[in-house]
This record gives structure tokens, sequence and C-alpha cells, in this order.
């Protein structure tokens, strides 16, 4: 599957097929949680908080794919991605896009 943020696949032409998108809202973990915390004390990245949003934007990624191949896309353009805070320890991933058929 083509990935684009592009509004277009440069040099093909493409039928929109429609929005597609994938989300996932992921907590911290409390022992995670402490980790951060004393590394907030002395500054640096939080690589705990890292790990955490990277495999949340993995997991959006992969289930806006995932509705795209249902309605048979071979590309995703305009990709975005935004978060939200759904609780104090939780937060929201969204990747959305439109799923075209290139010709």
């Amino acid at each position: 599957m083509l990935i684009v943020t592009t509004e277009t696949v440069p040099g093909r032409d493409a039928t929109p097929l429609g929005l597609v998108r994938g989300s996932t809202v992921r907590a911290k973990h409390i022992g995670s949680d402490i980790v951060a915390g004393l590394r907030n004390l002395v500054g640096g990245e939080i690589r705990e908080y890292a790990s955490l949003l990277a495999g949340a934007r993995e997991q959006a990624l992969d289930r806006m794919v995932a509705e795209a191949e249902a309605l048979g896309a071979d590309a995703i353009v305009a990709v975005r991605f935004e978060t939200s805070q759904i609780a104090q320890a939780a937060s929201e991933i969204l990747a959305y896009g439109t799923a075209v058929k290139l010709a």
C-alpha cells in the first residue's frame, strides 16, 4: 500500500474511494509512569512514553491501511496524524487519509 502525505501521487491518475482512518487509545502503565516521572526530574527523552506513542502510531496506521484494503485501494493520499488526550493517563492517536485507486 502506497501511503503519501501529498494530495496526489505524482504522475498517476487516482480515483478517490473515500475517507479511511485508524485509531487507537493507549494508556500509560503504572511502572512506566513511575520511571518516566523520575526521568522527568533529570531531563532528557522519556523513552517509555516515546515507545508507547510509536507503537500507537503504527497500530493506527495499520488499521487505516486495513480499511483502505477493504475498499480495494492501491494508495492512501493526504495522510495525517492527530492525537488527543482522552483521560489524564490515556491518549488517542488517529491516522486518516483518502483511499484511492491508481490508474
